[in-house]
């Protein structure tokens, strides 16, 4: 008898919200919306506006969120209110409810990504071993997360990596840690690894001087998201500034992903997931990416081992907690 379940995927730009149908370990979705997260005013309002219409019974239900959860309770540094299991699950008539860090939930989507939904960066040795496998995240922020293989099963274990001091590895980036201190005190590399963190390194490189801001990205930054239009123009090669900004953003990104390998030493692989990655999958394979990730050393031969891909489906956080929820009782 398959089970009705439900799943989001909670961030601080949007609330993907997705009902299943679940027979044994087959998922099929049923149904799913996107909700702006600046007009929601809580996830169960924004699941209640979901659900109406739907006459299907949740049989359990599964949120990945940014942030940590601890007893069972949210408090996103994103997002201006809490989540509790204890609420959710009240709301839906006593249903289990389970809430995942979003980059676990990620990190539990990766296994049911298709070929077709991944690119890779870096082959690796497929003999390195099927150990444990890291999940990096740039979007609004920068999450984190690793996967630990047991005699048991696979185990998704939440971080906040994506909050630890950013290291320069350059003078260049030295100058940036320093242009960024005096406005933020702490620097992590989610204020440079993220979509907030691309404008930042691009107000960075305007603050050293050089040709003069063109007039038109002044405009369209002034009425449009500012890192889109960097993006956009750094892809398109219209801006030597933009372009400069998302290299620096490769780079820096590409060293952390070697970084969170390192700490799990992820022999089973690095998956670069979350909105930003698939926008600028140009920039990422154009090598500084890789030249980053493999600059670490006298552990330069042991990051070559690594498998590096890049999840092109934007749901894989959805996916997992859809997943995450089947297993509830």
């Amino acid at each position: 008898m398959a089970r009705t379940i439900l799943a989001g995927d909670v961030g601080g730009t949007k609330i993907h919200l997705g009902l299943y149908g679940a027979d044994g370990n087959a998922l099929t979705r049923v149904a799913d919306t996107i909700y702006p997260t600046h007009e929601c005013s809580s996830l169960e309002e924004a699941m209640g506006r979901f659900l109406h219409g739907h006459a299907e019974v949740v049989a359990a239900a599964c949120f990945g969120v940014p942030g940590p959860v601890i007893n069972h309770v949210a408090n996103p540094v994103n997002i201006p209110w809490s989540m509790r299991e204890s609420s959710l699950s009240q709301a839906l008539n006593n249903t289990p409810v389970r809430l995942l860090n979003d980059l676990q939930a990620t990190a539990w989507g990766t296994f049911h990504l298709t070929a077709s939904e991944i690119e890779v960066l870096q082959i690796g040795n497929p003999d390195a071993g099927d150990g444990d496998i890291v999940v990096i995240a740039a979007g609004t922020g920068l999450g984190e997360a690793g996967l630990i293989k047991t005699d048991t099963g696979w185990h998704a274990v939440a971080s906040e990596g994506g909050h630890a001091d950013f290291g320069p590895r350059d003078e260049e980036q030295i100058d940036l840690y320093r242009f960024l201190q005096k406005e933020f005190d702490h620097v992590s590399y989610e204020r440079i690894v993220s979509g907030p963190g691309l404008h930042n390194v691009y107000r960075f490189l305007l603050s050293r001087g050089g040709d003069a801001e063109p007039g038109w990205i002044r405009e369209r930054m002034r009425i449009e998201d500012p890192s889109a239009v960097i993006g956009e123009a750094a892809l398109a090669g219209s801006d030597a500034r933009c372009v400069r900004a998302l290299e620096i953003l490769a780079s820096i990104y590409g060293a952390e992903a070697a970084n969170l390998a390192l700490k799990y030493l992820a022999v089973g692989g690095v998956y670069v997931c979350g909105g930003i990655a698939p926008k600028i999958l140009p920039a990422l394979k154009t090598g500084g990416f890789i030249r980053s990730f493999l600059d670490k050393g006298r552990f330069r031969s042991t990051l070559e081992q690594i498998p590096v891909r890049v999840c092109l489906n934007p749901d894989a956080a959805l996916i997992g907690a859809a997943h995450v929820a089947a297993t509830l009782q």
